[in-house]
């Protein structure tokens, strides 16, 4: 198989091969004081992350937050770590596992999947140094964000540029910048959807809870706002469902500043006093299930409805390793490996 710009091998005499890269946004690897500091300190430092004249950041960031959040964080992280790690991290390894098998037997060849995280382990350098070892000379990078963002799939962008400014030669690259229209990705939320309302009923509201922004990123002009409530939009076209039972919310604000509203928690305490006892919550913007979806979903915001007189609460898992969903992601990714 030939590449554009290249002979018929590289340097180790072998033919060039096409590999994947799965990127999400990290984890701690050890829900402790320490780990925490260390990755919300790589975190909390991306330009893309928090938009703050530098030095007042760094100050802000050094001097307070690092001094204080660490230690919270770490407690929260402790409430979900499973055996085997960070919930992220398990999730995302195994959908890693299931895109790479599929991609496999789809292909009948062994196709390089690896996965990288933009704070932490395993980093994307790592990755693409494995893919590179590989030998692969063409990589399709696949942001696990469905819904583009400046500070999630732009910053991965960042990430991946940095590591081959350093190198000779760049492969060809083909990055997908969202995926929230794919047909199959769609299906898959609708599934997962249907699934729950047959097992539990039909709600009295279904709340699609999105990773917050601040407001001055939608008026800078990132996009993630309006594909956020396309994807509400499409997932209830889809269905069929009534639009006035289903509502796009935003979660985890951090900060002072005004974010995308309205907010997930304070919509969920206000909603037993207009009548809503019953609801349903998933999060469409997160491709695996991890610290912002069990605790502060399933646990803080579960505890906070039922207290202010809610009845029913009930969370839709994020499709982490469903089949749909890993047939979803192999075929986003498939269609570069086809040509």
């Amino acid at each position: 198989m030939k590449y554009q710009g290249q002979t018929d091998y590289d340097h180790k005499g072998a033919s060039p091969r096409r590999g994947v890269l799965l990127c999400n946004l990290g984890t701690p690897d050890a829900p402790r004081t320490s780990e925490l500091r260390r990755y919300l300190k790589q975190f909390l430092s991306d330009p893309r992350v928090v938009e703050v004249p530098r030095l007042i950041w760094w100050l802000i960031l050094n001097l307070i937050i690092l001094r204080i959040r660490p230690r919270r964080s770490a407690k929260l992280y402790k409430s979900v770590w499973t055996e085997g790690g960070s919930p992220l991290l398990v999730h995302s390894q195994a959908q890693v596992n299931g895109v790479k098998k599929l991609l496999g037997e789809k292909y009948d060849s062994d196709i390089p999947v690896v996965l990288g995280m933009r704070y932490g382990n395993p980093s994307i350098e790592s990755a693409i140094n494995d893919l590179t070892e590989q030998n692969v000379r063409e990589i399709t990078i696949l942001p696990l964000y469905p819904q583009y963002s400046g500070a999630t799939t732009g910053s991965t962008f960042d990430a991946v540029a940095d590591v081959f400014k350093k190198t000779r030669w760049v492969p060809q690259l083909n990055f997908v910048g969202g995926y929230h229209q794919s047909e199959a990705f769609l299906d898959a939320l609708c599934a997962s959807i249907k699934r729950h309302i047959e097992a539990h009923g039909q709600p009295d509201k279904l709340v699609m809870s999105y990773h917050g922004t601040p407001q001055s990123y939608l008026k800078k002009g990132d996009p993630y706002h309006c594909l956020c409530h396309q994807t509400t939009r499409l997932i209830v076209e889809k269905m069929g469902l009534d639009k006035e039972r289903v509502m796009t919310t935003f979660q985890s604000r951090f900060g002072r500043e005004p974010w995308l509203q309205p907010y997930t928690d304070k919509t969920l305490e206000a909603m037993p006093e207009d009548g809503i006892k019953h609801v349903a919550i998933m999060c469409p913007g997160f491709s695996s299930d991890c610290l912002e979806t069990i605790e502060e979903i399933n646990m803080e915001a579960r505890e906070s409805f039922l207290h202010a007189g809610g009845e029913q609460f009930h969370y839709i898992p994020c499709l982490n390793d469903d089949p749909e969903h890993i047939e979803a992601l192999a075929s986003i990714v498939g269609r570069y490996l086809a040509n």
